[in-house]
């Protein structure tokens, strides 16, 4: 036998062997998913398996136990029934993503409780778990119907065991649940009529709505009581922040905590140093008559200040605020394609909604995607109006953070090209495992990276106010990891954050409350936009190097976002190998 015959036949055996392992790891996770779906109803529901949306979880302290303890198992099996070294590169990626989840999902529940100190996590099971089947499924609205129906006969069970376990929450988080609750308690009695177009006195969905009612009330004066009494800790310390983060972010080596804090620091500064450029070439446009204030870094904030208040003054009205977002997304899109920024799902299944009542509190606006296991339903980004019982000044404060431009630099970063964009690409993906198990560090950082890209690349013909806004757009994400890191490792008060915000990141100072807020309601999180969005413009300028006039951007964009929603580690290699072949 030849060498040149030896070799092929030795690739050959490489192959064979390498498919086999992925095999083993693709039926591994297979039966994992299985064993876990069949016991997490409300995770199958989201991941789109919709075999157990007739039930709910079983939340008694018992079952969630059992939970634990599988992840611990599946963890340790995992190594005995695949050998890493054995499988191919996109195998060994599937099957890192595979620990790592397991091993942050075992520290979670030996480091964290929520179930006992964060009542908004009750608040999940009880109204998203049944909203969600009756929006986002392909399954026919009658089976839709009849699941809700069945599902919600466990909301008063799911009561008593929140009721059982709840044990001295923060008082940040039970406000929030108090406020989620009534929306709930509105959204049995109304809403979910609305949405089914059901009638409320012949409906399969009429008496158990009713009895969810009866134990919402019920649940709704416990939490009350509990309000002027919870003196539960929300900081989580400096040792766990630090353990959490390595895990949340999944980055790579050298992003430790306090680099990622000194990173941010000196990137914030860098954000306001250009925004005080632009905003000095708009002053003598909108400060009619004034001189600009002195360049020193009060005058500088002053600057900013007061050409951000300027801008703000152009905004929508709160009965506009969706119609507003369908149409700059239109503008948004028809960019996109000119431009070949690269090429959009077809067909669009994104759906602009006002965000329901019981899931306001925490944001303005999210997407809501297709979920991976039923890839063909749609996704909704939702729009917040400002809560119904604002006075006028609140309001006129909320319409002028949000205002047009930064309802443009908003509908970037949640649906084209953003977050509805990128999710559609990963649900094509055909790992079953990138599918499930997805990194918010990528999902964020893409997110946050196509706000510049776009503005960069032309959308909004240099308009100033557009660029100022997306800066202050990226400072919120690169402030908001120094509020994350102060907040939880410094005893940072709600005074120092609320300077750090209004005057650091030129918010006004309802925004910034409610960011305090966020900030006390979760933890390492907030600093996944940044880092992520490093991660990108790093890559990209690698990659733009090595390739010189032969880097294509929207090629580049689609290689980045073929490989499903993986770890930023991973991108490099990935995103190499992907550039070798053909767009």
């Amino acid at each position: 036998m030849n060498r040149l015959v030896s070799i092929v036949l030795l690739l050959a055996g490489s192959t064979i062997v390498r498919a086999d392992e992925d095999a083993k790891l693709a039926t591994f996770f297979k039966t994992y998913l299985e064993d876990f779906l069949k016991n997490a109803p409300l995770d199958a529901s989201r991941l789109g398996d919709h075999r157990y949306d007739d039930r709910l979880d079983d939340l008694s302290a018992k079952a969630r136990a059992a939970n634990v303890q599988r992840q611990r198992d599946a963890l340790e099996a995992l190594s005995k029934a695949v050998a890493a070294e054995k499988l191919s590169m996109e195998g060994k990626v599937d099957c890192q993503i595979l620990k790592d989840s397991l091993t942050r999902t075992v520290w979670l529940a030996e480091n964290t409780n929520p179930f006992a100190e964060d009542p908004r996590v009750w608040n999940e099971y009880i109204t998203d778990s049944v909203y969600l089947i009756l929006t986002q499924s392909t399954a026919k609205k009658s089976k839709g119907v009849r699941d809700a129906a069945s599902r919600i006969t466990y909301i008063p069970a799911t009561v008593r065991s929140a009721k059982e376990s709840l044990k001295n929450p923060t008082r940040v988080m039970l406000d929030t649940a108090v406020r989620m609750n009534r929306g709930a308690i509105a959204f049995y009695e109304k809403g979910i009529f609305e949405i089914t177009g059901e009638t409320p006195t012949v409906s399969v969905l009429a008496e158990p709505c009713k009895s969810a009612v009866v134990a919402l009330k019920d649940y709704q004066k416990f939490l009350e009581e509990q309000q002027p009494k919870a003196t539960g800790e929300w900081r989580i310390g400096k040792k766990k922040f630090a353990e959490k983060l390595q895990t949340e972010l999944d980055a790579g080596p050298g992003l430790e905590a306090d680099e990622v804090l000194k990173l941010a620091i000196a990137e914030a500064d860098r954000v306001r140093n250009e925004m005080y450029v632009i905003a000095r070439q708009l002053w003598f446009k909108l400060i009619v008559g004034k001189p600009l204030p002195p360049d020193d870094a009060d005058g500088r904030r002053e600057c900013i200040r007061r050409v951000m208040g300027e801008l703000g003054k152009e905004h929508g009205e709160v009965s506009t605020m969706v119609a507003d977002a369908k149409r700059t997304s239109d503008e948004i899109k028809a960019f996109i394609k000119a431009k070949d920024i690269l090429r959009l799902p077809d067909p669009d299944r994104c759906q602009i909604i006002e965000m329901p009542e019981f899931q306001r509190g925490n944001s303005t606006a999210f997407l809501n995607p297709a979920p991976p296991l039923d890839p063909k339903a749609s996704s909704h980004y939702a729009v917040s109006p400002p809560p119904r019982d604002w006075d006028d000044r609140r309001v006129k404060s909320y319409l002028e953070e949000y205002n047009a431009a930064m309802m443009k630099i908003l509908s970037i970063h949640e649906a084209y090209p953003g977050h509805y964009v990128q999710l559609e690409y990963s649900n094509r993906h055909p790992s079953l495992i990138r599918k499930v198990l997805s990194s918010g560090t990528f999902a964020e950082g893409w997110a946050v990276y196509t706000e510049q890209m776009m503005l960069d690349q032309g959308f909004g013909n240099g308009d100033l106010s557009l660029r100022l806004h997306q800066l202050k757009f990226y400072l919120r994400a690169v402030i908001n990891t120094i509020l994350d890191h102060r907040m939880h490792c410094e005893q940072m008060t709600d005074t120092e954050a609320l300077k750090l915000l209004v005057e650091g990141g030129f918010q006004t100072e309802g925004e910034a409350l409610g960011k305090i807020v966020r900030a006390k309601q979760s933890s390492c999180q907030l600093s996944t936009y940044f880092v992520g969005r490093m991660a990108f413009y790093r890559l990209r300028t690698q990659v733009s190097r090595e390739l010189g006039d032969k880097f294509d951007l929207g090629r580049y964009h689609e290689a980045v976002l073929d490989h499903g929603t993986v770890p930023v580690k991973f991108l490099p290699e990935l995103v190499r190998e992907r550039l070798k072949k053909a767009r």
